[in-house]
């Protein structure tokens, strides 16, 4: 999980989330604030619903294209409990919010996979077993 979250307002422009999401190498950004998490907006989504549809990018607001609600975990749910939320609702992307509903970080497909390929040996074991018998 990352705990620097980087939000985008409602009523940015889908150009300016475009750009902020270029700027930090991501493929979604939270809408809101950490306190009012609105939704999420990701690169399919300014895809979609302003690229294809032809609208205007620097007209069309966020709040418009964004997916909603935003789905969310515990920070004390388990690697398992987010994998299988994650599968069940097909997301890349999960917020982390406390009990509260305040959002304190945001876990990733990729910040899975680190943590399944620093951790976990039986997995390392069987990509070794790949590489190896590949060779």
């Amino acid at each position: 999980m990352s705990a620097e979250v980087e939000f985008i307002a409602p009523e940015a422009t889908a150009q300016e989330a475009a750009e902020l999401m270029g700027e930090l190498d991501v493929g979604a950004l939270p809408v809101g604030s950490a306190e009012d998490l609105r939704g999420v907006v990701t690169g399919r989504d300014l895809l979609y619903r302003v690229v294809a549809a032809g609208r205007d990018p620097a007209s069309v607001r966020v709040r418009e294209v964004m997916s909603s609600p935003a789905i969310a975990c515990r920070p004390n749910d388990g690697l398992r409990q987010a994998m299988d939320l994650m599968t069940a609702q097909n997301l890349r992307r999960l917020a982390v919010q406390d009990a509260q509903g305040k959002v304190v970080g945001w876990v990733t497909l990729a910040d899975i996979a680190r943590r399944l390929l620093v951790e976990d040996a039986r997995l390392q074991q069987a990509l070794r077993g790949l590489t190896e018998s590949a060779a």
